[in-house]
């Protein structure tokens, strides 16, 4: 079994890998990530013990116990290339021995599920709604990196990229699909299902305009005006389609809820934000318990 050379995973000088500062036993195989470091902490208020916490960066872990299930709770900060650190080394924590960096014989699967705020695109998803993605849409081309064709939705994008005159001198538009039995764990009458998009910005990339011109005015309205066999795409943020893909890819469930604060179809914005994303905590660690 071949070494990993330490110049590919990077390590700490107490062992810990480099970005989040972590060891194998400081974290659970269910692992909720938020964007916003000052979200952990509204999650794990919740928890019945606390066993660990740590932060490094933007990049902050509380490990701790909620009902009788271990759960860990990290931050990610925002956009698919934080995306890409974390998962890879959370994975590496539990199927890299780090002290021979070489792979271990049996494989641990991770439960993930993000926790985030996104705006709506359609008037029928209300604000203060919750958004269980059924597929990923990267716009961002960072799974491209990898070899990951076998796990890509290529006639839904495919479909996508004709919709929307896709430009060529883009990223191809990418497409994985949640595990479908954390959906199921997830499931609830309360969620709207469909397509979360993933953007690698927040102002152009998301069509927003300040004192920059857009490459394609329209691509907002193509994206909301784009259905494939009955799926259209719900809402719009910066993370979900790189944790489907990257998860998948390395054989982990991943499932991704949002908060809707905004409905940029109709202008409107939660009055209560902070109460929407609250419920949506509760929601699913009750969901995620054993």
């Amino acid at each position: 079994m071949s070494r990993i050379a330490d110049s590919e995973l990077i390590l700490n000088p107490d062992g810990s890998v480099y970005h989040l500062n972590l060891l194998p036993e400081h974290i659970a195989t269910t692992v909720i990530f938020v964007g916003d470091q000052n979200r952990v902490g509204k999650i794990t208020k919740h928890f019945d013990s606390i066993e660990f916490e740590t932060q490094k960066r933007e990049f902050k872990t509380v490990t701790g116990s909620y009902k009788g299930t271990r759960m860990t709770v990290m931050s990610t900060g925002i956009g698919p290339d934080n995306i890409d650190i974390v998962i890879n080394e959370l994975d590496a924590l539990v199927n890299i021995d780090l002290k021979t960096r070489t792979l271990k014989k049996e494989h641990t699967q991770l439960k993930i599920v993000r926790i985030g705020t996104s705006g709506s695109l359609h008037t029928d998803i209300p604000v203060d709604s919750f958004v269980l993605a059924k597929y990923g849409l990267g716009l961002d081309g960072m799974l491209h990196s990898y070899d990951c064709e076998s796990i890509l939705e290529a006639n839904m994008e495919d479909a996508f990229i004709e919709h929307t005159n896709w430009s060529k001198r883009k990223a191809r538009p990418y497409i994985v699909e949640n595990s479908s039995s954390l959906e199921a764990q997830l499931a609830d009458d309360l969620l709207f299902t469909g397509i979360t998009a993933t953007a690698p910005g927040f102002y152009g990339p998301q069509g927003r305009v300040l004192r920059l011109a857009l490459q394609d005015e329209s691509l907002n309205s193509k994206i909301d005006s784009f259905e494939f066999e009955g799926k259209k795409v719900t809402n719009l943020e910066m993370e979900t389609s790189a944790i489907y893909g990257l998860s998948k890819l390395l054989g982990h469930k991943a499932c991704s809820l949002n908060a809707i604060i905004a409905n940029r179809a109709n202008g409107t914005f939660s009055k209560d934000p902070y109460a929407s994303v609250e419920k949506l905590i509760e929601f699913t660690l009750d969901k995620l318990k054993d």
